[in-house]
């Protein structure tokens, strides 16, 4: 079994199940409640994230198996942000599932962007001479602002790096037709309506009814938690 490192709140049912997206950590999800009384919740470093451990090759089928022991079986909701909604989709058909909502999953890829990603998967991590520049590049790409968790850089030969596996570049692009057609429950797919990486279109041509998000980009859960809550209230 993965080790992964897990971040917890809440204490009421039906349990939320929170994927982050790829390049990130759990700590995305830092704006959502966590007091007595709250709706349970359970976040994870996706593998080969923060403090998670790497897999030996990265598929989104082998990411959810990875995930997939945390989803109560007495009732789950999973959300996951871009890659997360990804594996997301992949959980919707484990005992348990009530639900699955997708926020800004990219599900339209060029083949320059899948090259893109595939030499980004060979390449070893950047080394930066300090930890202050690795902390900025894992904010930027995490959406974050402010501190980075210290789970999100290390220290290695030369300097710091992303505690990010960059070989989970290689996943590819999702099989989002396949996916919501095998989906056994409730699936929501949202996106902030300035979000860059999917439009509302491309989501239609899926057979779904977007949700926008108004005033928000790609990572809306960030820019606003408040939608988490919102989109849960759907459900």
């Amino acid at each position: 079994m993965t080790a992964l490192r897990i971040r917890t709140g809440g204490t009421e049912p039906p349990t939320v199940l929170l994927l982050h997206g790829l390049g990130a950590t759990s700590d995305v999800w830092s704006g959502l409640p966590d007091e007595p009384g709250a709706r349970a919740w359970i976040a994870p470093d996706l593998p080969g994230h923060g403090a998670s451990a790497p897999l030996e090759d990265y598929t989104f089928a082998g990411v959810a198996d990875a995930v997939a022991g945390l989803v109560d079986p007495r009732g789950t909701v999973v959300v996951g942000h871009s890659f997360g909604g990804v594996i997301a989709l992949h959980l919707a058909a484990c005992p348990g599932v009530r639900a699955v909502i997708g926020l800004g999953i990219k599900v339209s890829w060029t083949p320059a962007e899948l090259a893109k990603a595939a030499a980004l998967a060979e390449r070893p991590a950047q080394v930066f001479a300090t930890r202050e520049e690795a902390e900025r590049r894992f904010l930027r790409i995490a959406g974050l602002q402010g501190a980075a968790p210290e789970v999100a850089v290390a220290e290695t030969d030369g300097g710091w790096r992303s505690t990010f596996d960059p070989r989970a570049f290689a996943v590819g692009a999702p099989a989002m037709a396949e996916l919501l057609a095998a989906a056994p429950v409730p699936v929501i797919l949202a996106r902030g309506e300035h979000d860059h990486m999917v439009t509302a279109g491309q989501l239609a041509a899926l057979g779904v009814e977007p949700l926008d998000l108004p005033g928000l980009g790609h990572n809306a859960h960030v820019e606003d938690p408040e939608v988490v809550r919102l989109l849960l209230a759907r459900v």
